[in-house]
Protein backbone atom coordinates (compact mmCIF):
# COMPACT_ATOMS: atom_id res chain seq x y z
CA UNK A 1 0.00 0.00 0.00
CA UNK A 2 1.67 3.08 -0.99
CA UNK A 3 0.58 6.64 0.23
CA UNK A 4 -0.84 7.46 -3.51
CA UNK A 5 -3.84 4.67 -3.00
CA UNK A 6 -6.75 6.04 -2.18
CA UNK A 7 -6.74 4.51 1.76
CA UNK A 8 -3.08 6.36 1.75
CA UNK A 9 -4.69 9.75 0.32
CA UNK A 10 -7.41 9.20 2.55
CA UNK A 11 -4.71 9.31 5.49
CA UNK A 12 -2.77 11.99 3.91
CA UNK A 13 -5.70 14.16 3.29
CA UNK A 14 -6.72 13.50 7.45
CA UNK A 15 -3.54 14.65 8.54
CA UNK A 16 -4.17 18.28 7.11
CA UNK A 17 -7.62 18.24 8.22
CA UNK A 18 -5.86 17.51 12.03
CA UNK A 19 -2.95 19.75 11.22
CA UNK A 20 -6.00 22.78 10.73
CA UNK A 21 -7.55 21.91 13.69
CA UNK A 22 -4.51 21.92 15.63
CA UNK A 23 -3.91 25.38 14.25
CA UNK A 24 -7.62 26.36 14.56
CA UNK A 25 -7.20 25.37 18.42
CA UNK A 26 -4.37 27.70 19.08
CA UNK A 27 -6.93 30.66 18.09
CA UNK A 28 -8.03 32.50 21.05
CA UNK A 29 -11.77 32.65 20.99
CA UNK A 30 -12.09 34.87 24.04
CA UNK A 31 -12.84 31.52 25.95
CA UNK A 32 -9.94 29.80 28.04
CA UNK A 33 -7.83 27.03 26.25
CA UNK A 34 -5.25 24.89 27.43
CA UNK A 35 -4.04 24.73 23.80
CA UNK A 36 -3.96 28.37 23.97
CA UNK A 37 -0.18 28.35 25.55
CA UNK A 38 0.74 25.34 23.35
CA UNK A 39 3.41 27.68 21.26
CA UNK A 40 4.75 29.20 24.28
CA UNK A 41 8.73 28.32 25.02
CA UNK A 42 10.20 29.33 28.21
CA UNK A 43 13.86 29.67 29.05
CA UNK A 44 14.43 26.68 31.69
CA UNK A 45 17.48 24.78 33.07
CA UNK A 46 19.94 26.40 30.41
CA UNK A 47 17.58 25.65 27.32
CA UNK A 48 14.32 27.10 25.69
CA UNK A 49 11.25 24.22 26.70
CA UNK A 50 7.54 24.17 26.00
CA UNK A 51 5.56 25.49 28.67
CA UNK A 52 4.04 22.38 29.34
CA UNK A 53 7.48 20.57 30.18
CA UNK A 54 8.07 22.81 33.11
CA UNK A 55 4.09 23.07 34.38
CA UNK A 56 0.75 21.81 33.97
CA UNK A 57 -2.04 24.05 32.32
CA UNK A 58 -5.44 23.60 33.74
CA UNK A 59 -9.12 25.21 32.64
CA UNK A 60 -11.06 26.22 36.23
CA UNK A 61 -13.18 28.15 34.86
CA UNK A 62 -14.10 29.55 31.44
CA UNK A 63 -12.35 32.30 31.43
CA UNK A 64 -8.67 31.65 33.32
CA UNK A 65 -5.70 29.48 32.64
CA UNK A 66 -3.87 28.39 35.84
CA UNK A 67 -0.54 26.95 35.55
CA UNK A 68 0.60 25.14 37.80
CA UNK A 69 4.54 25.35 37.84
CA UNK A 70 6.72 22.04 38.91
CA UNK A 71 9.64 23.89 40.06
CA UNK A 72 9.40 26.92 42.39
CA UNK A 73 11.99 28.94 41.02
CA UNK A 74 10.86 28.39 37.55
CA UNK A 75 7.73 30.92 38.50
CA UNK A 76 9.07 33.82 36.96
CA UNK A 77 10.67 32.68 34.03
CA UNK A 78 7.15 30.93 32.96
CA UNK A 79 5.37 34.33 34.19
CA UNK A 80 7.51 36.29 31.25
CA UNK A 81 7.44 33.67 28.91
CA UNK A 82 3.26 34.47 29.10
CA UNK A 83 3.94 38.06 28.87
CA UNK A 84 6.19 38.17 25.60
CA UNK A 85 4.51 35.44 23.75
CA UNK A 86 2.29 37.99 22.08
CA UNK A 87 -1.14 36.38 23.21
CA UNK A 88 -2.10 39.30 24.88
CA UNK A 89 -2.29 37.99 28.23
CA UNK A 90 -1.55 38.60 31.24
CA UNK A 91 -0.53 36.50 33.63
CA UNK A 92 -0.43 36.96 37.37
CA UNK A 93 1.64 34.24 39.69
CA UNK A 94 0.17 33.51 42.96
CA UNK A 95 2.78 31.12 44.62
CA UNK A 96 3.67 28.00 42.15
CA UNK A 97 0.55 28.18 40.23
CA UNK A 98 0.29 31.56 37.81
CA UNK A 99 -2.80 32.80 36.98
CA UNK A 100 -3.32 33.71 33.09
CA UNK A 101 -6.78 35.55 33.12
CA UNK A 102 -8.62 35.50 29.17
CA UNK A 103 -9.43 39.53 28.52
CA UNK A 104 -13.03 39.90 26.36
CA UNK A 105 -11.93 40.17 22.51
CA UNK A 106 -12.59 43.42 20.67
CA UNK A 107 -14.56 43.63 17.51
CA UNK A 108 -11.18 44.26 15.89
CA UNK A 109 -9.39 41.16 17.57
CA UNK A 110 -12.28 39.24 15.95
CA UNK A 111 -12.25 40.38 12.69
CA UNK A 112 -8.55 39.61 12.54
CA UNK A 113 -8.43 36.14 14.01
CA UNK A 114 -11.24 35.34 11.36
CA UNK A 115 -8.84 36.80 8.52
CA UNK A 116 -6.13 34.33 10.14
CA UNK A 117 -8.70 31.14 10.12
CA UNK A 118 -9.43 31.78 6.63
CA UNK A 119 -5.91 31.38 5.58
CA UNK A 120 -5.65 28.38 8.39
CA UNK A 121 -8.49 26.91 5.99
CA UNK A 122 -6.79 28.00 2.35
CA UNK A 123 -3.89 26.19 3.59
CA UNK A 124 -5.46 23.42 4.32
CA UNK A 125 -7.10 22.97 1.34
CA UNK A 126 -3.95 23.69 -0.59
CA UNK A 127 -2.79 20.53 0.83
CA UNK A 128 -5.51 18.60 -0.01
CA UNK A 129 -5.40 19.75 -3.67
CA UNK A 130 -1.48 19.13 -4.05
CA UNK A 131 -2.52 15.57 -2.31
CA UNK A 132 -5.05 15.08 -5.03
CA UNK A 133 -2.46 16.21 -7.64
CA UNK A 134 -0.04 13.26 -6.43
CA UNK A 135 -2.52 10.45 -6.36
CA UNK A 136 -4.13 11.72 -9.82
CA UNK A 137 -0.13 11.76 -11.35
CA UNK A 138 0.54 8.68 -9.55
CA UNK A 139 -2.89 6.84 -11.43
CA UNK A 140 -1.79 8.53 -15.03
CA UNK A 141 1.88 7.51 -14.64
CA UNK A 142 0.18 3.84 -13.77
CA UNK A 143 -2.28 4.04 -17.05
CA UNK A 144 0.63 5.20 -18.88
CA UNK A 145 3.04 1.96 -17.93
CA UNK A 146 0.03 -0.14 -18.83
CA UNK A 147 -0.58 -1.43 -14.92
CA UNK A 148 -3.95 -0.13 -14.99
CA UNK A 149 -6.70 0.02 -17.59
CA UNK A 150 -8.11 3.22 -18.85
CA UNK A 151 -11.48 2.71 -17.09
CA UNK A 152 -9.51 2.29 -13.96
CA UNK A 153 -7.49 4.99 -14.13
CA UNK A 154 -10.68 7.02 -14.84
CA UNK A 155 -12.87 5.31 -11.95
CA UNK A 156 -9.60 5.94 -9.30
CA UNK A 157 -9.84 9.49 -10.37
CA UNK A 158 -13.30 10.33 -9.53
CA UNK A 159 -12.81 8.89 -6.29
CA UNK A 160 -9.90 11.10 -5.63
CA UNK A 161 -12.31 13.70 -6.64
CA UNK A 162 -14.96 12.58 -4.55
CA UNK A 163 -12.50 11.80 -1.62
CA UNK A 164 -11.25 15.74 -1.89
CA UNK A 165 -14.16 17.40 -1.99
CA UNK A 166 -15.01 15.44 0.86
CA UNK A 167 -12.08 17.01 2.80
CA UNK A 168 -12.58 20.01 1.06
CA UNK A 169 -16.34 20.24 2.70
CA UNK A 170 -15.06 19.35 5.95
CA UNK A 171 -12.79 21.96 5.89
CA UNK A 172 -15.19 24.90 4.87
CA UNK A 173 -17.74 23.39 8.07
CA UNK A 174 -14.70 23.74 9.91
CA UNK A 175 -14.17 27.30 9.22
CA UNK A 176 -17.63 28.17 9.47
CA UNK A 177 -17.59 26.77 12.96
CA UNK A 178 -14.74 28.55 14.09
CA UNK A 179 -15.63 31.63 12.73
CA UNK A 180 -18.92 31.36 14.46
CA UNK A 181 -17.01 30.91 17.95
CA UNK A 182 -15.05 33.89 17.46
CA UNK A 183 -17.51 36.22 16.64
CA UNK A 184 -20.97 34.37 18.14
CA UNK A 185 -24.46 36.15 16.88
Amino acid sequence: MSDNDIAGLRKRMDGALKTLMHDFSGLRTGRASANLLDAVMVEAYGSMMHLNQVASINVPEPRLLTVQVWDKGMVKAVEKAISTANLGLNPAPDGQIVRVPIPELSQERRAELIKIAGKYAESAKVAVRNIRRDGMEHYKKMEKDGDVSKDEHHHKSDEIQKLTDEFIKKIDESLAAKEKEIMPG
